[in-house]
């Protein structure tokens, strides 16, 4: 199984070594990130495998939902079957 982590925020250093930091500590494959700065937004989108992951899906989720609010950000962990039904034609 794979999970579609989006993250949004004011730019700053660090952004992506939180997250990926966080995947590493729960045991999650990042496959691909695409990231890019809108003037002073940064953006990513980040692919990883949650298959082995060391806690159940919904504490994966609450723990990103943690550390966005702990860094003023935006994340958005959704499984990636659910992502590629919403965005069926």
């Amino acid at each position: 199984m794979r999970a579609v982590i989006s993250v949004v925020g004011k730019d700053r250093t660090g952004i992506l070594a939180k997250v990926s930091g966080k995947c590493f500590e729960l045991n999650a494959n990042i496959v691909d990130v695409t990231q890019t700065i809108l003037e002073d937004l940064f953006v990513m989108v980040m692919l990883a495998e949650i298959d082995r992951i060391n806690c159940d899906y919904q504490r994966f989720v609450a723990l990103f939902t943690e550390l966005a609010e702990e860094n003023g950000l935006k994340i958005h962990v959704m499984n990636e079957d659910i992502f590629n039904a919403m965005h069926r034609i």
